[in-house]
C-alpha cells in the first residue's frame, strides 16, 4: 500500500542501474527501492532525467517503472516522470504508470518544444485526464518552457493537478499566493532548507540515493524550523547537495552511491564518467558529508571508480583519505 500523499515527504529521484554492458539492471533497481522505501522514504520517481529516460527505449522505461512499482515496499509510492515531447507521449507514459500501479505521476511540460500559455494547459489537462494525481515539474534544465507562477496558476486549475516542482525560492512565495491548493515540492538539494522554511512540504530528491537516513534527518529538522539542529548540518552536506544540480548530476550521484557501498553503474552515453578532479572533489565532499553521522566514512580508501560509475575500459583510481583526515 503507497503512502498518502507521498509528495508531501521524501521522493528520490532514481538513477537507472545499468550493467557493464549497459544493458538495464532490473534486479538492482529493485533492490534499491526496497532499501530507500525500508529507510523510510515516502517515495521514488523512476525514468526523471537522474534516470537518463531519454537513453531507455520504450520497453525499458516501460519495465523500469513496472520494475519499481513491483518493489517498492509499503509506504513508498512511485510517481513516475512522464516527460515527453508532448502531450500524447506524456499521457502514454501516464496511462502506463496507472496500468501498473503508480501513485501519481511528476509531469513537465512539453519537452523541446516552447509551448505557448494555452498549448502548455492543454497538455497538463491530457496528463490529467488519465486520472493519477500530477506532480507538475518545473525543470528549466529538461524544458525550454518557463512555467512561470503565472502560468502555473492556470495549470493548477486543473482537476488532478495536485503539487509542483520548485527550485527558487524566490518563486514559491508567488506559488503559494497564486495556487494554495497545491502542494510545493523542493526541486534541488541544496535549496531544500530555504524552501522547506518557507512552506515547501515534500522534496523531490537526489542526495538520498546514497545517504537516504541522514538526508531523512535533515529534511524532518528543516520540517520541523528547528533551525539550531538544521543549520549545522545543512552546512556539513551543502557540497555534497549542490552535486545533483550540475550537468555532471547523474554521475555524481551514480559515483557517491558507489563510495557508500550501494551500486551507481556506468550512465549510457554521451555521458562518460567524471574527470579526475571532479572525482576527487566528489570525494572530498561526501567524506565531509558522512563525518555529520558518526561512525560512518566512505567504505574503501582506494576506490576503482569503474566499479561503479563507468564501463570496464574507464579504470581510475580515487584516493579517499581516512576519516579524521
Amino acid at each position: 500500500m503507497a503512502a498518502t500523499r507521498p509528495w508531501q515527504g521524501v521522493v528520490v529521484a532514481l538513477p537507472t542501474p545499468f550493467r557493464g554492458d549497459l544493458s538495464v539492471d532490473y534486479e538492482r533497481l529493485q533492490e534499491h527501492v526496497r532499501w530507500l522505501g525500508d529507510a523510510g522514504c515516502r517515495g521514488v520517481t523512476p525514468c526523471g532525467p537522474l534516470g537518463e529516460y531519454p537513453a531507455l527505449s520504450e520497453g525499458e522505461r516501460a519495465d523500469v517503472v513496472r520494475a519499481a512499482v513491483e518493489a517498492a515496499p509499503p509506504g513508498c509510492a512511485v510517481v513516475p516522470a512522464v516527460g515527453g515531447y508532448g502531450s500524447r507521449q506524456a499521457r502514454q507514459w501516464a496511462e502506463q504508470a496507472r496500468a501498473v500501479g503508480a501513485a501519481a505521476v511528476l509531469a513537465p511540460p512539453p519537452v523541446g518544444y516552447p509551448g505557448g500559455p494555452a498549448e502548455v494547459v492543454a497538455h497538463y489537462r491530457e496528463v490529467a485526464a488519465v486520472g493519477l494525481p500530477v506532480v507538475v515539474c518545473r525543470d528549466p534544465a529538461e524544458s525550454t518552457v518557463d512555467l512561470t507562477p503565472d502560468l502555473l496558476a492556470r495549470v493548477a486549475e486543473t482537476d488532478g493537478v495536485v503539487a509542483v516542482r520548485e527550485d527558487d525560492v524566490r518563486r514559491l512565495h508567488r506559488v503559494r499566493d497564486l495556487c494554495p491548493h497545491l502542494d510545493v515540492l523542493a526541486g534541488a538539494d541544496d535549496v531544500l532548507l530555504e524552501l522547506t522554511v518557507c512552506g515547501a512540504t515534500g522534496w523531490l530528491a537526489r542526495c538520498p540515493n546514497a545517504l537516504p537516513r541522514l538526508c531523512l534527518r535533515l529534511h524532518r529538522l528543516c520540517a520541523a524550523r528547528d533551525l539550531a539542529a538544521a543549520l549545522p548540518l545543512y552546512a556539513r552536506l551543502h557540497p555534497l547537495l549542490g552535486w545533483g544540480a550540475r550537468t555532471e548530476g547523474v554521475q555524481a550521484v551514480k559515483l557517491a552511491m558507489g563510495l557508500t557501498g550501494r551500486y551507481g553503474g556506468p550512465c549510457r552515453p554521451p555521458r562518460g564518467a567524471l574527470p579526475p578532479e571532479l572525482e576527487e572533489r566528489l570525494c572530498r565532499d561526501l567524506r565531509r558529508a558522512e563525518r555529520a553521522t558518526p561512525g560512518r566514512c566512505p567504505r574503501r580508501d582506494v576506490l576503482h571508480v569503474s566499479e561503479v560509475a563507468g564501463p570496464p575500459a574507464d579504470i581510475c583510481t580515487v584516493t579517499v583519505a581516512p576519516a579524521g583526515s
